[in-house]
């Protein structure tokens, strides 16, 4: 399957001052899937290497200084032919630092080798910083990958140009049908090729519990054992609190007696492993909007919408016969999206109760709001007066309906959330 990081992966590899690529993004979305097949089309030979407790490689590194002589011990380590220039070197599972120390012999100068170390353990990010890489966050496939996926190719391209021209979807139906599949199956690669090969309902399910059940193993690497069962209990309420009309997180849906003291650090590493996102609530509009938020006040999101509905145990039937689940998808899907596309997340509610589903600012300091309307010929003041009382030039209204502009807001169809991603 064609990903979007293979892009990345082009211009890097013809970068002048290239240097080595730190690929990391949670586990399971296909970073090593993704580099490997960037090897085959884009290189004449692959060096794959596994550090994961690897003892020939960190001996190796240990007394070997030289990069070229690397190099050609690394080919003969795993049978392949070093090409100056035309090989890529992948270092996967990097997460000791002793590793990271030898990776980084590639990056102290200019030279001809290609190198790419992938990671999963984004909680040692700042641990591995340093000038000698060049770093890039992957994530799981979004519903435009999906689409050039499972073969929809026209209907991915119409979307956005209906986006960039706004005007009518001519697809927009079979566009719409198509992302209710994709929030049922989610953006995982193993999940996708499953719905492909036409997997049954009970056989995608089992695939995203286990997907699931590998990110809770993520919080047995907790220093402080007792985050452990602490993150696992906000893990399994998320569900519970984004069915809520108010999704604001609450604690005593984890138990009686729980207290935010108690749960927020392993909440910043939930966020920091990139296993949840979360949205700060704002009630006023000043620049930055980071001065703004109400660190007590917030929403969880899960980072895949097929997670979400695994652990609704949601059918298509059951989805689209209950406008609050939509919503639910909905909300969950515009928040990953937006977090994706490097935005930080707020929801503005003001004293009268007017709620903004999401409020951003991009990198010209503009702040934009998101409303989502999903009944048919809904209608929300919230937007209306939100616009009136801060000075905005861009809006959203989300909905099921096609692309429109009406009283200065962009109409949006919720399947073309991937294409905010554009809106820098």
């Amino acid at each position: 399957m064609e990903r979007k990081i293979t892009t990345v992966f082009k211009k890097w590899k013809n970068d002048v001052i290239r240097k080595p690529l730190l690929l990391y993004g949670s586990k399971q979305i296909g970073k090593t899937y993704a580099a490997l097949a960037f090897g085959k089309n884009y290189y004449r030979s692959t060096i794959y290497i596994d550090t994961l407790e690897n003892q020939t490689l960190l001996e190796l590194f240990r007394k070997e200084r030289s990069i070229d002589k690397l190099a050609l011990i690394l080919a003969d380590m795993v049978g392949e032919v070093y090409y100056p220039d035309e090989t890529l070197i992948i270092f996967d599972n990097v997460e000791d630092m002793n590793v990271i120390k030898g990776i980084k012999l590639f990056g102290y100068e200019k030279n001809d080798y290609h190198v790419l170390a992938i990671t999963s353990r984004m909680d040692l990010l700042a641990h591995f910083k340093g000038e000698e890489f060049q770093y890039k966050m992957m994530y799981e496939m979004d519903f435009e990958e999906y689409l050039v996926a499972i073969g929809e190719i026209n209907v991915a391209k119409q979307i956005r140009e209906a986006f960039m021209k706004n005007k009518s979807n001519s697809y927009h139906a079979k566009s719409l049908d198509l992302f209710y599949q994709y929030l049922l199956t989610g953006g995982y690669p193993e999940v996708v090729e499953a719905a492909i090969e036409e997997k049954s309902y009970g056989e995608i399910s089992a695939i995203q519990k286990k997907i699931f059940d590998i990110l809770e193993g993520e919080l047995t690497m907790e220093e402080n054992l007792i985050n452990i069962p602490r993150g696992l209990e906000v893990f399994k309420s998320m569900p519970k609190q984004l069915l809520k009309e108010n999704k604001k997180f609450q604690y005593g849906l984890i138990g009686f007696g729980h207290r935010a003291k108690e749960y927020e650090s392993i909440i910043q590493n939930l966020v920091k492993k990139q296993l949840v996102y979360r949205s700060y609530k704002i009630r006023q509009v000043k620049s930055p909007l980071s001065s703004c938020k109400e660190v007590e006040h917030f929403k969880l999101y899960f980072t895949d919408d097929g997670i979400l509905s695994m652990l609704l145990h949601l059918s298509k039937k059951q989805f689209l016969e209950n406008e609050d689940l939509k919503a639910t998808l909905y909300e969950n899907h515009i928040a990953k999206t937006l977090a994706e596309a490097g935005y930080a997340l707020y929801y503005y509610q003001s004293e009268g109760k007017a709620e903004v589903n999401f409020v951003i600012q991009n990198r010209m300091g503009q702040v934009i709001p998101f409303e989502i309307a999903t009944k048919a010929g809904s209608k929300s003041k919230s937007l209306s007066v939100f616009m009136k009382k801060y000075i905005v030039t861009n809006a959203y209204r989300i909905t099921e309906n096609n692309f429109s502009i009406k009283k200065g807001v962009r109409y949006l169809p919720v399947y073309a959330i991937f294409c905010l991603k554009d809106i820098q």
